[in-house]
């Protein structure tokens, strides 16, 4: 592992200089010298106030793949996990009761955090922006059975 700088991040504040044991970081040309980086040192990426600095991995590990069965079971799960987070939610809206609408607001919030998880180990990962989460919702509107 070796660290990079993202100059488009990078706020010039400088701690890394001060950080790094090694003098690897320059602001000057935004540029992180590989040949003096410690490998997995972090020291300059725990520093940076703007996270422009992160590491990168020499080598990926291959994927291993998937079991078929496990992701339908997972894809399964994933939809029962969908529907209860759509009935936590519409019972939120019916409650009148703060501390009803918290329980179901933190069961919807559970629900999607579960129905995530599931949808990663079935081989799917979902990125958390506006496109997805509106594709979510329309999901959520619709039977997926019919």
């Amino acid at each position: 592992m070796y660290a990079s700088r993202n100059i488009s991040l990078c706020t010039k504040d400088c701690l890394c200089l001060f950080v790094c044991p090694t003098g690897a970081t320059d602001t000057e040309n935004g540029q992180i010298d590989r040949e003096k980086c410690i490998d997995g040192c972090r020291k300059c990426v725990d520093a940076c106030p703007s996270h422009a600095i992160s590491l990168v991995f020499e080598e990926y590990p291959e994927p291993i793949p998937g079991d078929a069965d496990l992701s339908g079971m997972m894809l399964g799960l994933l939809q029962k996990k969908s529907s209860l987070e759509a009935a936590a939610s519409a019972l939120a809206g019916e409650k009148t009761d703060p501390g009803a609408v918290k329980l179901a607001e933190a069961l919807r919030r559970s629900f999607r955090i579960v129905g995530e998880d599931c949808a990663r180990e079935a081989g799917f990962l979902l990125p958390q922006c506006d496109p997805v989460r509106k594709l979510k919702e329309v999901l959520d509107l619709t039977d997926i059975g019919e």
